[in-house]
């Protein structure tokens, strides 16, 4: 599944395209995904419209239009956003396409685990799917002191509550298990035993690995081929440094990557570096 730095590389290909083109038409092709695309209100309520900004909250995009109203996507675990395709490059998964009046954009989405949704008011935030989600890593709000109050006495592993949209926005498996390591923190600990300490060297850790993730335009892997709005992988799997990486020596100590599983994720940590 895309994770911040992979829907954030979208977003920002996307805010230096789509601001100002015109929706025409949709083209919907395929209505059930996770849910089912509110087709009657995008049909309603998009031509005529321009784009007025493109967001990003968590793993979720909001397409801002310029008379209101959202359209919320979420790219689920193989969906792609396709900008300005030849007309003839109509694929089996093309399940929903925005027309402008210069170009389109493209849903594309093999095992139908995304989602795109209608938000008529002016407080995408209160969305059902958005209500309730923490901080952005980035934000002053996720610091110290969130994180001792809301990790006070839990008992759930620290890696799994870093994957806890309602702790944190945005943060997956890959993710997670690159910043633990980079924090030198196991990633089955406690997250109520952690001390102020390791939480500090946990949130720049956090920070550094998404931020260095996004200059890398992401993550590609072979079970997850995530691309951007032109057909390119990201580059941030040449970087990890124990995801995937199981029975492979540590980049810091050379003793071999261990591979666990917590709540059901692959999870990959080094003894010797992570306590």
């Amino acid at each position: 599944m895309p994770e911040l730095p992979e829907v954030e590389t979208v977003r920002r290909g996307l805010i230096q395209i789509l601001p100002g083109r015109r929706f025409v038409d949709v083209k919907i092709r395929q209505n059930r995904l996770r849910k089912e695309i509110p087709a009657s209100a995008l049909r309603k309520h998009l031509p005529g419209q321009t784009v007025k900004d493109i967001r990003r909250r968590g793993k979720y995009l909001l397409i801002g239009l310029s008379q209101g109203g959202t359209i919320l996507l979420h790219l689920g675990m193989s969906g792609v956003l396709i900008i300005d395709p030849p007309e003839n490059d109509l694929y089996q998964h093309d399940h929903l396409l925005f027309i402008f009046d210069r170009g389109e954009l493209r849903f594309r989405d093999p095992r139908r685990f995304g989602l795109v949704d209608w938000i008529s008011d002016g407080h995408p935030e209160q969305h059902p799917l958005l209500a309730s989600l923490g901080p952005e890593p980035d934000d002053p709000e996720f610091n110290l002191e969130y994180c001792l109050r809301r990790a006070f006495s839990s008992s759930r592993p620290i890696k799994n509550w870093l994957m806890d949209g309602r702790f944190v926005a945005g943060v997956g498996n890959i993710y997670a298990s690159e910043a633990l390591f980079a924090a030198g923190i196991r990633p089955d600990r406690p997250a109520g035993n952690l001390t102020a300490g390791e939480w500090k060297r946990l949130i720049h850790a956090l920070r550094g690995v998404l931020k260095e993730a996004i200059e890398q335009g992401g993550t590609t892997l072979k079970d997850r081929g995530f691309k951007d709005l032109l057909g390119k992988g990201g580059r941030f799997q040449h970087h990890l440094r124990v995801y995937g990486r199981a029975g492979e020596p540590c980049t810091a100590c050379n003793d071999p990557v261990q591979k666990v599983m917590l709540a059901g994720r692959s999870t990959f940590y080094c003894p010797a570096c992570q306590k």
